[in-house]
């Protein structure tokens, strides 16, 4: 099997530092993980965290850390954490590969 990845752009390492630096706590790192609900099935969920538990993954770039649970990471696998600014705004943005279908919004998705 594979190994399973997720990926972060480096904008979104920067702003993930950028946050974490703000909070004045250099032990965070950004949770991600996926849950049921959302208008497509599935939606993503983002906090801070500064602990690791048993069935948690971990992924770094440039000193940001990232953690996500095993479950989520089945539905994440192959995902680029993008963090992007436009007219609308700014937002981080999930490209992930598993799925076949997202809402608008961009914070949830199907994968039937």
């Amino acid at each position: 099997m594979p190994e399973r990845q997720v990926s972060l752009s480096d904008s979104a390492a920067k702003r993930i530092a950028s946050l974490i630096s703000q909070e004045g706590d250099a032990s965070l790192m950004l949770r991600l993980s996926v849950s049921g609900g959302g208008c497509s099935g599935f939606q993503y969920g983002f906090s801070f965290d500064n602990s690791v538990q048993a069935d948690d993954h971990l992924f770094e770039r440039d000193g940001v850390k990232v953690v996500i649970d095993d479950t989520s990471l089945d539905l994440l696998s192959g995902a680029e954490i993008d963090f992007v600014e436009d007219l609308v705004g700014a937002s981080f943005q999930v490209r992930n590969p598993n799925a076949k279908s997202s809402c608008g919004c961009g914070s949830s998705f199907s994968i039937g």
